[in-house]
């Protein structure tokens, strides 16, 4: 189940590279913040961490729910395009995105031959990571950059999770705290990009 739901995570963030729709790509960021709570929720059933399933419902309710639900509103109240096209031609990300897979599980190897367990998903959330930057840098349009943040920050619970089997709680608060900071930042971008 494990397995299924990163590869759900990282299939995502990889469909998310090639949308060229504003509202298909917070779907997609919503489809993988959804694989993002039920890995945190499995793991804390199997593990037997009740911070960490209550994570994972808070992640199911604010990341896969509230921001998505927030960035449609948003978009919609400042008329933002709907066409985002990306600045990276398809045929290189084609080629571009394979190739930093292979090169972060390269990267990854040092790390990953010092754990017992894990250790293919510490790859994969590294990976995760410079998708994630990589959608940040293929788009102008300040809505893909926002959920381009959010992804990585996605891609960052993805790190803590598999890495540590669970997170301290105060590290997770301390994250959604962040959120609440990115929704005002959000609001204030939007806004600005609407008066130029």
């Amino acid at each position: 189940m494990t397995s299924f739901l990163i590869g759900a995570f990282l299939a995502t963030l990889i469909s998310a590279l090639f949308t060229s729709r504003l509202y298909g790509l917070i779907l997609w960021y919503s489809l993988n913040s959804l694989s993002l709570a039920l890995l945190a929720i499995s793991i804390g059933f199997k593990i037997d961490d009740n911070t960490m399933i209550i994570s994972g419902f808070l992640t199911l309710i604010v990341k896969s729910a509230v921001i998505p639900y927030i960035l449609k509103k948003v978009s919609i109240k400042f008329g933002l395009a709907r066409q985002i096209t990306p600045n990276v031609p398809v045929y290189y990300s084609i080629m571009l995105i394979p190739a930093l897979l292979v090169f972060t599980f390269y990267l990854a190897e040092p790390i990953t031959n010092m754990m017992s367990s894990n250790a293919n998903y510490v790859a994969i959330s590294i990976s995760a990571l410079f998708l994630s930057l990589l959608l940040i840098i293929e788009h102008k349009n300040i809505a893909a950059k926002i959920i381009g943040f959010l992804t990585i920050e996605n891609s960052l619970f993805l790190l803590g999770t598999t890495a540590t089997n669970g997170m301290p709680m105060l590290v997770e608060l301390g994250i959604f705290f962040d959120l609440l900071m990115a929704i005002v930042i959000i609001n204030l971008l939007f806004k600005s990009e609407e008066l130029s």
